[in-house]
């Protein structure tokens, strides 16, 4: 028997049914919504909306398109500068360290660099969204323990 199509042995109840909380939201105590919830809401879809142009802001604006570069460009230097060594487990010869040296050589000056400014370039991005999402739920959090009116 499937479990989806009626009671289980157990007697409990099928899967389409509804449950005694589900409840309609235009019922007559809930519809049409008070001057406060409306308020609140309208408050609600103010605050998203200029998250959402401040988020648009952030990635597009020109403004905001040197300072971003600047940080990328001094995140990137940072991380290249960074000296990274490996370790051989045998001794190898003087043949294959050149090479090893000269693949090493060109990855970092010829490939390393935009991969890191592209990778540091969206950390800088998505740092500046997760700013304004919290500036937007300390402000959700301040309209909602705001005194109703």
């Amino acid at each position: 028997m499937n479990p989806w199509d009626g009671p289980s042995a157990a007697g409990s109840p099928s899967r389409t049914s509804r449950s005694t909380h589900d409840t309609n939201p235009k019922t007559p105590e809930a519809w049409p919504p008070s001057k406060g919830t409306v308020s609140v809401h309208k408050k609600f879809q103010e605050l998203l909306h200029e998250y959402k142009r401040e988020v648009f802001r952030s990635g597009h604006d020109t403004d905001n398109a040197g300072e971003i570069a600047n940080e990328c460009m001094h995140v990137t230097k940072d991380i290249l500068d960074e000296k990274f060594e490996y370790h051989f487990h045998k001794l190898p010869d003087a043949g294959r360290v050149e090479m090893i040296n000269m693949i090493n050589n060109y990855v970092r000056e010829a490939v390393l660099p935009p991969v890191i400014e592209k990778l540091v370039h969206r950390q800088v991005i998505q740092e500046k969204r997760i700013d304004a999402l919290v500036h937007l739920m300390e402000t959700l959090m301040e309209t909602l323990s705001a005194p109703s009116q």
